[in-house]
């Protein structure tokens, strides 16, 4: 680490902290017509955007990177499209910044209540998606945050031309341009340097691999909102309706692959699996899904060339692919054994038309979402009315599940009155 990285970070992290001020006091009218202003301009800019994205693009499939990474990577006019009209969702979103609730008098005559102000700066550390810059400085800049973004540098041309962007749009709105500031270097040290700076940033959010995320946790002086792993579940109840428990099943795991919220276990019932399994592996293999089953489930699937024993690692296995652990259980609460040994805490799910089972499994299991008779795909903020999420938090503190709006605030105790005095 250089002197001169230090120095730069302090000067991004002052110029922040200042501009995290002004943004605390902006109206309403002013972060929407910033966020207007970006998706004006994102549009207008498209093919400069693309042509520094064509340059990232390029250096991706010169280092070989796969063919994930690059998809992830990729801009085109449809996902600039997308990112202009994220922002017009978040523009359209209520402003969480100034709302008062649980006011109340209390009996020296005063009211109480809480008042929700921003967080203040946000450090942002992200991999692959430029996207992202869009997404994360546009909910910084609605809930009243300066954000500092850190992208990968396998992004770095085209993060530069989305950040350019935001902070133009901040400008012609009357806010500070430094409420959205790009670290604009692909060195990796730059990131050490961000988890130091606990003087100038309020907390941090990283986006990526676990071994981001790891370091992330490991090094951060900052307080950090994180998941590290999707492992989610789903159990299907003796007691399960099993037309239900076969389409929730499939959608959870098939819908997409790569996303923290796809089902990586599915728990079956044993009364239930005669039933369930060999449609649910029907339709899986369909769509080219393996499943790793325990001596239970290979054996009622004998036949199977898509199902092979399943070992121990699996249970603890977020793969992130067309691949499934299934396991036969004796009981609910067989099922919510494995899910507090082996879950990560993200989204986990029940199938069952039994009200006790289904009230015991939303209240025992411990993850930032459970659900009763629905898809684990249902865990984003888009689907919980959120609009745009920054991630999913499976911390405990300060938010958890999905991060929108309101999770890039905390409260303010506020008390109004007139004259009293405590006795």
């Amino acid at each position: 680490m250089t002197h001169d990285t230090a120095a730069l970070m302090q000067k991004l992290g002052a110029q922040a902290r200042e501009a995290a001020a002004a943004m605390r006091m902006a109206d309403t009218r002013a972060k929407n017509r910033a966020l207007q202003n970006a998706a004006t301009i994102l549009r207008r800019d498209m093919d400069e955007i693309l042509a520094a994205n064509a340059l990232d693009i390029r250096a991706a499939e010169a280092n070989r990177l796969d063919a994930a990474l690059v998809d992830r990577l990729l801009l085109n006019g449809d996902r600039v499209e997308a990112m202009a009209e994220g922002l017009e969702q978040i523009a359209a979103l209520a402003d969480p910044i100034g709302a008062i609730d649980e006011l109340r008098y209390r009996p020296s005559g005063i009211q109480v209540g809480h008042m929700r102000v921003p967080l203040g700066v946000i450090g942002i550390i992200y991999e692959s998606r430029p996207n992202v810059t869009a997404d994360a400085a546009g909910l910084c800049l609605k809930s009243g945050n300066a954000a500092i973004l850190r992208g990968g540098s396998e992004a770095i041309h085209s993060n530069r031309a989305i950040a350019a962007c935001m902070r133009r749009a901040l400008v012609d709105a009357g806010l500070p341009q430094d409420a959205v500031q790009l670290i604009d270097a692909t060195d990796r040290a730059w990131v050490g340097e961000l988890l130091r700076s606990d003087d100038y940033v309020d907390v941090i959010i990283p986006r990526g691999g676990r071994s981001l995320i790891e370091r992330v946790a490991a090094e951060s002086r900052v307080p950090v909102i994180k998941h590290l792993d999707g492992i989610c579940h789903v159990y299907i109840d003796a007691a399960a309706d099993a037309d239900k428990a076969v389409a929730i099943a499939v959608n959870a795991k098939a819908h997409r692959y790569g996303v923290c919220n796809a089902m990586e276990t599915l728990l079956v019932h044993e009364r239930k699996a005669a039933r369930v399994l060999p449609e649910i592996s029907r339709q899986l293999a369909e769509k080219g899904v393996e499943i790793r089953g325990c001596e239970q489930t290979c054996a009622l699937l004998v036949d199977e060339a898509h199902v092979r024993p399943a070992s121990e690692e699996d249970w603890a296995t977020e793969y992130l692919a067309p691949i499934l652990a299934v396991r036969v259980v004796d009981g609910l609460q067989t099922a919510m054994d494995h899910i507090a040994r082996y879950g990560s805490g993200h989204t986990d799910a029940i199938v069952t038309e039994d009200y006790h089972a289904g009230q015991l499994f939303l209240r025992e299991v411990d993850s930032s979402s459970v659900m009763w008779n629905a898809s684990t795909r249902f865990a984003d903020g888009f689907e919980y009315g959120l609009g745009a999420e920054i991630g999913i938090s499976t911390d405990r503190l300060h938010v958890r599940g999905p991060v929108g709006l309101e999770g890039l605030t905390t409260q303010k105790w506020i008390v109004l009155g007139n004259g009293e005095v405590r006795q």
